[in-house]
């Protein structure tokens, strides 16, 4: 079956960086978009970044997001980051219509 796996999340203090990284396997790899989300607490799901868009709200201008397709990677690098950063951050994407989530990784921003 198709699985997104995130890894690189890990606690990191204020103005520190972090790339993340989604790697895609099981056979479908035509992805018509992707992206990240995060869960952070207290606040709803919210999209931080598409393929399609960049970065967005909070993360635009810190945040960078790009495709690797000989690696069949999804990355998010992060930089300048805030404690409102803190958050679970899933990998995204739809192939023939159908959704696709990672299992989260992770990112604690704190002194």
């Amino acid at each position: 079956q198709v699985q997104l796996v995130e890894s690189g999340g890990g606690l990191v203090r204020p103005g520190g960086s972090l790339r993340l990284s989604c790697a895609i396997s099981g056979g479908i790899f035509d992805f018509s978009t992707m992206g990240w989300h995060r869960e952070a607490p207290g606040k709803e799901r919210e999209l931080v970044a598409t393929i399609r868009g960049g970065p967005l709200g909070s993360a635009k201008g810190r945040f960078t997001i790009s495709m690797d397709n000989a690696k069949n990677t999804l990355y998010l690098q992060m930089n300048s980051l805030k404690p409102e950063d803190t958050a679970v951050y899933y990998c995204h994407g739809l192939a023939g219509g159908h959704a696709y989530w990672g299992q989260g990784t992770q990112v604690d921003v704190s002194s």
